[in-house]
């Protein structure tokens, strides 16, 4: 009798382990190119992988505060790019980002980078009154103009997003409606669809996952 009990707690325990929660154990990877880096360690080869990082970076914001990597640091963010007055795509965009700001409005550990593609137009004046509209506070939610040429090499380069100048398009640009989840170590561990509602959800499931990994 004793045996057979011993063996039903050691079945039971065995069935709850491999009923343990998948989101709990999820982990997101780390997207973009990588590459082995060889060094030596007691006169043997170590072989690590170097991750695709976002470089470092310096765009103003709507309160004309320079925005650099030490903002982000330690934290995780959200990156888009976007432009004012565009007529197509953006507007939903920003209904979805609204919903990511009120989440994390008051989470010291999550900040929001919107790039403006057309910083001609989007001056610091145009990107304030955009901010106010919104009603966002700019200590969470930068909105970024800069040089157009580094930003555009900033989303097709690093963010591995479209990005581009293009006359036939509406507004003169076209983009992607991409939001990138960035992690700590500015190493990209996702890519959601800003203009539906559902992948947006899946972005802050990530992100709740994200704050999580960093706390371990």
């Amino acid at each position: 009798m004793t045996r057979s009990l011993l063996c039903a707690g050691v079945l039971a325990l065995a069935l709850a382990s491999c009923q343990s929660n998948p989101e709990e154990e999820k982990t997101l990877p780390i997207l973009g190119p990588r590459e082995p880096q060889v060094t030596m360690a007691n006169g043997q080869p170590k072989v690590d992988t170097l991750y695709h990082s976002i470089p470092d970076f310096g765009f103003l914001d709507q309160d004309s505060q320079m925005v650099t990597q030490q903002t982000v640091a330690g934290k995780i963010y959200v990156a888009d790019f976007f432009f004012t007055s565009c007529p197509s795509i953006c507007p939903k965009m920003k209904s979805q980002m609204l919903r990511v700001y009120e989440k994390y409005k008051d989470n010291p550990g999550v900040v929001l980078l919107s790039h403006s593609i057309d910083p001609t137009h989007d001056t610091v004046a145009v990107l304030r009154e955009y901010a106010g509209r919104l009603g966002v506070k700019s200590a969470k939610w930068h909105f970024l103009t800069g040089d157009k040429d580094t930003i555009l090499g900033m989303a097709q380069n690093h963010y591995m997003t479209s990005a581009l100048e293009d006359k036939e398009a509406p507004g003169g640009f076209a983009h992607s409606g991409a939001f990138l989840l960035v992690d700590q170590n500015r190493h990209i561990r996702g890519h959601y669809d800003g203009t539906v509602a559902e992948d947006v959800d899946r972005l802050m499931k990530d992100m709740d996952l994200l704050l999580a990994e960093k706390k371990k």
